[in-house]
């Protein structure tokens, strides 16, 4: 034999006796719960599940609320421009000031800018709170109400109209829907500088 084929051997014996015996499942058992690792674990995993539907409850009680309180402006006139119920408000100037009220994120002023600044997402994925656009003045984002579910929206539609809900599926705004966005909850932080 070779020299290196010997020396090979040598260390594969050497390596082999010192390796430790495999553990038993009954020793990792044991190993596990005299460490509390299982119980750590649950905890943790717990801990998590928790945050998570924690998470998911406040953002759907926070949908809710801006949907009631977007309704409780039923009625104020339109007024192009406009920023308050005292005053009246345009679509993107009623969008703004119920997130800023209901959610305290402030989205920018004008419809086009609001769809620039919040997630795209599919029509159906829409969600109560959710914003839809649409092309109402011969270009995209002219128009923005809010999703309030049940395929309808709320909006302050026109020079002479008031806020109302309208159903989506009508011709005239299914012909003119532009988009769906939704509003994260980072909006607020990244369109803080968007006053105007």
């Amino acid at each position: 034999m070779s020299r290196w084929f010997c020396v090979l051997l040598l260390a594969c014996a050497t390596a082999a006796q010192a390796a430790p015996q495999a553990s038993t499942p009954d020793e990792f058992d044991r190993f596990v719960a005299d460490k509390g690792l299982l119980t750590r674990l649950e905890d943790a995993s717990h801990k998590v599940a928790d945050k998570v539907a924690d998470k998911a409850h406040t953002v759907a009680d926070q949908a809710s609320h801006l949907v009631v309180n977007a309704m409780g402006f039923l009625g104020v006139p339109y007024k192009r421009g406009g920023n308050s119920a005292d005053t009246g408000f345009d679509c993107s100037g009623f969008v703004r000031a119920i997130y800023e009220q209901t959610v305290g994120l402030l989205l920018p002023r004008r419809a086009d800018q609001q769809a620039a600044a919040t997630q795209v997402i599919d029509k159906k994925e829409l969600q109560p709170g959710d914003l839809v656009f649409f092309n109402t003045m011969r270009r995209n984002f002219s128009h923005v109400g809010i999703y309030v579910g049940d395929g309808k929206f709320i909006h302050a539609p026109r020079s002479g109209a008031q806020i109302r809900v309208e159903d989506m599926g009508v011709s005239y705004w299914a012909r003119r829907f532009n988009g769906a966005r939704r509003v994260a909850a980072s909006a607020g932080e990244d369109t803080a500088s968007a006053k105007q």
